[in-house]
């Protein structure tokens, strides 16, 4: 099975580009909501990330995404911990996901492919970029979130520059219909790689 992977930086939209591939039947893996699901679901995960941060990681039997985000963001060593505890079961979670997918590809969306060593399993890379200003504004919009926040965010993630450099493809998600095109573009060029 051919793994692509897309990225992209927090309001790049990912998740738009990730909807235009479900609409062309390619099944896509979104880490991120596997991951929060996992969170909940998994006694081993609760476990670990209450030793790690303590009671305050739950809030009636819920994640504390507040209270996570607030200490993952702004101590990379937490980040780092958090992550070795999420990833490898995301890993799992992913190898049994593709076992019953039947496309010619899959897509494995992740925020920080890169920066977590998704990218070395994958056998193409699409990165979505935007420009900050753009990306910052659709988060306030999308998240309630404060520009100090989101900002606190983006340091934590490789730069467009640096993804960029890695990747196959590219798809600059400043207005929809061009977006489209080249979602379009890239399904083909992987299709013929493949056939």
């Amino acid at each position: 099975m051919i793994i692509v992977g897309l990225t992209g930086g927090i309001g790049s939209g990912k998740t738009t580009v990730a909807n235009m591939f479900i609409e062309l039947g390619i099944p896509i893996y979104i880490a991120d909501v596997e991951a929060k699901k996992l969170m909940k679901s998994s006694k081993v995960i609760k476990r670990e990330l209450i030793q790690l941060f303590g009671t305050n990681a739950y809030s009636y039997g819920k994640i504390n995404k507040a209270f996570l985000a607030d200490k993952i963001f702004n101590d990379k060593d937490l980040l780092v911990e958090m992550n070795a505890v999420i990833h490898p079961k995301v890993k799992t979670h992913f190898k049994k996901w593709i076992k019953i997918q039947r496309s010619l590809y899959v897509i494995y969306e992740a925020a920080i492919l890169f920066e977590n060593g998704g990218y070395k399993e994958c056998n193409y890379i699409i990165t979505v970029t935007a420009p900050e200003t753009v990306r910052i504004q659709r988060i306030l919009q999308r998240d309630n979130s404060t520009k100090q926040s989101v900002r606190a965010i983006m340091v934590n993630q490789w730069n467009d520059a640096k993804k960029v450099k890695l990747s196959h493809f590219v798809i600059e998600n400043k207005e929809l219909s061009q977006t489209a095109k080249q979602v379009k573009n890239i399904h083909q060029k992987i299709l013929e790689k493949l056939t």
